[in-house]
């Protein structure tokens, strides 16, 4: 029998109140306040926080306020950047790859909740995972929802909702997000 965070990581239906998951979100809101109460001088013990909530390929800077669920199903490339209020919902994996760049707001979500009332009402969700490529510029404001693959070398437009994937080497913004014009 699968735990409720197989179950989550599998995107099939899981009770998001059990324990070891309360128990794996208390930790990285623990590890968030820790990194958003930093000075900007104490770079050093960002980075430091930022290992331990989430899995760093090479150099990442998020500026604060960061939030996530669980941070460890986030994993960012070579020469992340993430400019302030940036939320990652990583109830599912969240890749992003190299040179990747958010502007300020930018919220990535996998988790999706059942549209049945009753299977809600039980505290079932369900979640699907995000896939950033190398050099991808995401807009301020920008919202990435659940089950999306952004192509390399992409931008997004600051305000966008991308609703379904984006091919690499295109611009596209909106909301719905749709192509505007190739690179």
């Amino acid at each position: 029998m699968k735990s409720e965070k197989e179950k989550m990581l599998a995107g099939e239906l899981y009770f998001s109140g059990d324990q070891s998951l309360i128990d794996d979100r208390l930790m990285a809101r623990m590890l968030t306040s820790e990194y958003n109460t930093t000075r900007a001088i104490e770079e050093e013990e960002r980075e430091e926080i930022l290992k331990r909530l989430i899995v760093v390929k090479g150099d990442a800077k998020i500026q604060p306020p960061f939030y996530c669920d669980y941070g460890y199903n986030i994993e960012v490339g070579e020469n992340f950047y993430a400019n302030f209020s940036c939320t990652i919902l990583d109830v599912n994996r969240v890749i992003i790859g190299d040179n990747v760049m958010f502007g300020p707001n930018v919220q990535v979500y996998t988790a999706t909740h059942p549209l049945d009332p009753e299977e809600r009402i039980k505290g079932l969700e369900s979640s699907k995972p995000i896939t950033i490529g190398d050099n991808v510029w995401i807009g301020g404001g920008a919202i990435i929802l659940p089950g999306v693959t952004i192509g390399k070398n992409t931008t997004i437009g600051a305000g966008s909702v991308v609703t379904k994937d984006i091919p690499e080497n295109v611009f596209a913004g909106g909301n719905p997000c749709k192509i505007i014009k190739k690179l």
